[in-house]
Parts: structure tokens; C-alpha cells; sequence
């Protein structure tokens, strides 16, 4: 059937679509993703306490219609982002709520490739280093609430040393509190944010299989704390040329991490 003039008129005016060559099917979202996003969607709505246990496993499996390996891969991905601390034999915790968090702008990096793993690592030490400086000369300086709170996560990390899960938490506690003394709230969640997309990235398998890391399984919590007491110090001294220089040295040994679950994704996909 011949076209109408109108229809003529219509198909020289539209330009022919582009060809978009990069499209490539979508990916269905893990189940365990989607299990810790409703868990921590839970914590804030029902307002759940700091400290306060969270239903076991099994209850959790029961009640989501879920399998145990997937509610305690969700488990373990909320211990990534500071929320949930998990004490084998116990249960998992609630170490704080997510309010200020921003995950739906990083949900997209969380299936990260090599080049954008390395332009988010990027950006977190940018966030964390502007977090630092500003924490360390503020005005007016930072009183003893919050220097106490920074000492109580350093505190946190100590005593998380040799547990996995408890460190992992206890490490997104320290550096998400760190940046939260600079005062600005939008830089806090920003640094939130990317700082557990690069988690999820350097402990997918982890989160998988609770297959701790080599390096976090090896070093002994002097080396850990090493890289630690130096951000908080610089702070506390209000010097921010120290608290540059100590998140240059924590970003450093971050790196070495990253190249180290990099070598093992590659490995795995061979």
C-alpha cells in the first residue's frame, strides 16, 4: 500500500534511528542483591536500633521465600556497606542506619569492568582525601563528640581484627565516619556510595562464598591498624598535610588489594 503524502512529508522530515552497536541484553539483578537492598530498605522503615539482631538466617529464608546461601550473601553484601555486623554463632547486627547512604547512583558499578573499577577507586580516594583535609581544619574544629566518635571507630577496627566479617563492617564504620567529620552531608553519602562499590568489587567473592581474601587473612591487625591510627592522628593534630599523606598510604596498600581481586576474576573467568 503506497504511503500518503502526510506519511511522505513525515519520513523525509525524521532522520533515520542510530545504530547502537553497544547495546547488549540486560542482566538480571542478583537475587541476594535484591534481598540485601529489601533488608536495608527494612532496617529504615521499621527503624531498627543500632545493636539490635536481626532475625536468624533460616527465619530470614523463611519469611523472603529465599535460600540460606542467598540470605547470607545478602548478609554479608550489607556487612560491605557498615550495616550489618555479623559474630559467628550469634547473628548479624544492626551497626547502624543507612540513611544517609547513596546506592541507586552506584548500582550500576557494582558488575564493575577493570577500566571503571580503576576510575572508581579513583574517585573514593578523591572523596576520602577532601574528607580528611576539611575534618583536619575545619572551623570551628571538631569538638570532642566527634573526635570520640572517630576514636570509637578506630576502636571498632582493633577489635575486629581476625574476624572477617566484623573487620569489613567495622573498616566501612571508620572511613564512612571519617569523612562524615568533614560536615558535609552530600560528600559523606557520595563517599558512601562509591566506597562499597569498590568493596563489592574487592570482595565479590567473599560475598559469594565467604572465601576470605588472602591479604585479609594473612596480615595481622598491627598491619592493619598501621594504616589506620595515621588518618585519625593527622585529624586530631589538625594537620592536613599528615592526613593527605595517610590516606595516599592507605589508598596505596587499597590498590595492592584491588590488583590482587582483579588477578583472581580473571583467573576464575579463564
Amino acid at each position: 500500500m503506497a504511503e500518503s503524502p502526510r506519511e511522505l512529508r513525515i519520513s523525509r522530515r525524521r532522520p533515520a534511528p542510530v545504530a547502537l552497536p553497544g547495546i547488549e541484553p540486560l542482566v538480571t539483578t542478583r537475587l541476594s542483591d535484591d534481598l540485601a537492598d529489601r533488608i536495608r530498605g527494612l532496617i529504615i522503615s521499621e527503624d531498627i536500633v543500632e545493636g539490635s539482631r536481626l532475625p536468624s538466617e533460616r527465619d530470614l529464608a523463611e519469611r523472603f521465600g529465599a535460600s540460606r546461601p542467598t540470605v547470607s550473601q545478602a548478609l554479608r553484601t550489607l556487612s560491605l556497606m557498615g550495616l550489618v555486623e555479623i559474630r559467628r554463632g550469634s547473628g548479624a547486627y544492626v551497626v547502624r542506619r543507612p540513611e544517609t547512604m547513596v546506592t541507586a547512583s552506584v548500582n550500576l558499578m557494582l558488575d564493575l569492568d577493570q577500566h571503571s573499577v580503576s576510575d572508581l577507586m579513583q574517585l573514593r580516594f578523591w572523596l576520602e582525601t577532601v574528607g580528611v583535609q576539611e575534618a583536619a581544619t575545619r572551623e570551628p574544629a571538631l569538638g570532642e563528640g566527634e573526635l570520640a566518635r572517630i576514636r570509637d571507630a578506630l576502636a571498632r577496627l582493633q577489635e575486629a581484627a581476625g574476624n572477617a566479617s566484623a573487620w569489613i563492617a567495622a573498616d566501612t564504620v571508620f572511613h564512612a565516619t571519617v569523612v562524615r567529620s568533614a560536615g558535609n552531608p552530600y560528600l559523606a553519602a557520595m563517599y558512601e556510595g562509591v566506597h562499597t562499590a569498590v568493596l563489592s568489587y574487592e570482595f565479590k567473592q567473599w560475598v559469594d562464598s565467604e572465601s576470605v581474601p588472602a591479604w585479609l587473612r594473612d596480615s595481622g591487625p598491627e598491619q592493619q591498624l598501621a594504616l589506620h591510627e595515621p588518618i585519625v592522628d593527622s585529624i586530631a593534630a589538625q594537620d592536613a598535610d599528615a592526613a593527605r599523606i595517610a590516606v595516599v598510604n592507605h589508598h596505596r596498600v587499597m590498590l595492592e588489594h584491588l590488583d590482587a581481586a582483579r588477578a583472581l576474576h580473571d583467573a576464575r573467568r579463564g
